[in-house]
């Protein structure tokens, strides 16, 4: 396979492929971009789809250049959005590029990657400056952007400053001079504004290449930490493993290509077997990725005990009765069955627990708990209790 062909496989819009044979052909290290907003602390594996094009390049010899948008972080990114994406303040973002950055190099060569803050321009550009930038574009071109035009014919509100969002995006093309812009299929209107201000700056236009939208936990919506989806890079491995052993047999194949990378002959192989086989192999695999093949083996053999053999996981959080009801807010008696679980934080309310209970989902030493206002009383050795088939919490004296 040619190296056009290989950077051609999991993309789905690539302007084009004779530019970028064209750019290839003058011998040196094309430089090629990303760029993330930091709105949140952690990546995710929708990320990752567009990381692992970025790190192929750099597999290739060219120059990876990783552009933190501190600056364009705190307009916020209107691609796919319904409504305008709430503020961030300066300190939340610079947190949050910070995380990124150490995430990011789970993925990239560190040696390969130039890091730029976009900040580093615009924090010195005068109004006059932004003005000429936004004379640019026209509100018609704007409103050819899907997301645009939707929430203009629903009457939702859509700010001048969403409205310069490609605009921002497009001039740090042109100021760091990108060969080649990557982004998922959501940011192509973003990207070809970056050759129309490339070419009108004198630059050779960038190739753009855009990558699939990987579909989050709920099988339907675009993997995102708005939609709260989406697994973390930084996730625990046990909450990592159990995340993907959740989704569905069909979203799973396009984790093995977007993900993994695995080729079309590989996952039909896989096809051909068990699909909860092909789900546990994928699930050690991205926990072995990001926390070392011992923490993918070891969640596997803890998966394996407690949903296949029905047993008690070998690790679990552990309480102290007596640490947790040392001044319990209004508790003025033994606590019920429902008080100690809610205090452990594993649950967002004691509605939750007690409806789990009426479901007959919760257990106390393996013998199903059928009163929310149960009183155990203090355990003489332990308690174990199970909530439904993933949540075990362990109270001692």
């Amino acid at each position: 396979m040619s190296p056009i062909e290989s950077l051609q496989r999991h993309t789905e819009h690539f302007i084009s492929p004779d530019e970028l044979r064209e750019r290839l052909g003058a011998n040196r290290p094309l430089r090629v971009k990303l760029g993330v907003d930091p709105t949140r602390p952690d990546l995710t594996f929708g990320h990752m789809v567009v990381f692992n094009k970025l790190r192929q390049f750099q597999d290739l010899g060219h120059q990876a250049v990783l552009i933190i948008g501190d600056f364009t972080a705190m307009i916020g990114d209107p691609s796919g959005r319904s409504s305008t994406r709430p503020v961030l303040t300066e300190s939340e973002v610079k947190t949050n590029a910070t995380t990124y950055l150490e995430q990011a190099f789970k993925i990239l060569d560190r040696n390969k990657t130039e890091v730029r803050f976009n900040s580093e321009w615009f924090a010195k550009m005068s109004l006059a400056d932004m003005l000429t930038l936004s004379r640019k574009m026209t509100v018609a071109r704007m409103l050819e952007r899907d997301d645009f035009s939707k929430r203009y014919a629903a009457n939702t509100p859509i700010s001048i400053v969403e409205f310069l969002y490609p605009l921002i995006q497009g001039h740090d093309s042109v100021m760091i001079k990108s060969d080649v812009e990557l982004g998922g299929s959501d940011q192509l209107f973003n990207n070809l504004v970056g050759r129309v201000l490339q070419k009108e700056a004198g630059q050779p236009e960038q190739i753009v290449i855009c990558t699939p939208l990987l579909v989050g936990l709920d099988g339907v919506k675009k993997m995102s930490k708005s939609q709260d989806n989406y697994i973390a890079f930084n996730d625990a491995p046990k909450e990592m493993f159990g995340k993907i052993m959740s989704i569905s047999d069909e979203v799973m194949w396009d984790y093995y290509g977007l993900l993994l990378e695995e080729s079309d002959e590989s996952i039909k192989q896989r096809k051909a077997g068990h699909p909860m086989a092909a789900k546990k192999n994928l699930a050690v695999a991205m926990v072995s990725k990001f926390h070392g093949a011992d923490a993918g083996k070891h969640e596997l053999e803890q998966f394996e005990k407690v949903f296949a053999r029905h047993e008690i996981p070998d690790e679990m959080p552990t309480f102290s009765i007596a640490s947790l009801y040392a001044n319990p807010p209004g508790q003025t008696s033994v606590p019920t069955v429902t008080d100690i679980l809610f205090v452990t934080n594993e649950f967002e309310s004691k509605k939750e627990i007690q409806r789990l209970i009426k479901q007959g989902a919760v257990k106390l030493n393996g013998k199903k708990v059928d009163d929310p206002f149960h009183k155990p009383g203090p355990p003489e050795k332990e308690y174990i209790f199970q909530a439904g088939k993933r949540i075990f919490v362990k109270i001692i004296p």
